[in-house]
């Protein structure tokens, strides 16, 4: 199946960054959190309410992406005061 390359977005290094500072900070607040994530992984931003970003950085991972590290999705709402990710570590079968 024939892919469409997906347009690079406004500032992607600036929003993602900052993203993933949000979501560092959460993992900071709620140190528990680490007993169900992998020792090394790969960290996807999975912006919820940004479809444009989550398809670049879906195309990130499937272009650099490691495949000796598991993969941890983070879905965030970027455009929210608290932030609350939802956090996903896909099962090997």
């Amino acid at each position: 199946m024939a892919q469409k390359k997906v347009k690079k977005p406004n500032k992607v290094v600036e929003r993602n960054i900052t993203l993933t500072g949000e979501i560092m900070r959460y993992l900071l607040d709620h140190p528990n959190v680490f007993t169900s994530l992998p020792d090394s992984f790969e960290l996807v931003v999975l912006p919820e309410d940004d479809p444009e970003m989550r398809l670049y950085n879906l195309e990130l991972l499937d272009k650099y992406g490691s495949a000796s590290k598991p993969i941890v999705f983070a879905r965030i709402k970027s455009h929210q005061k608290r932030i609350d990710p939802k956090i996903f570590v896909p099962l090997a079968v």
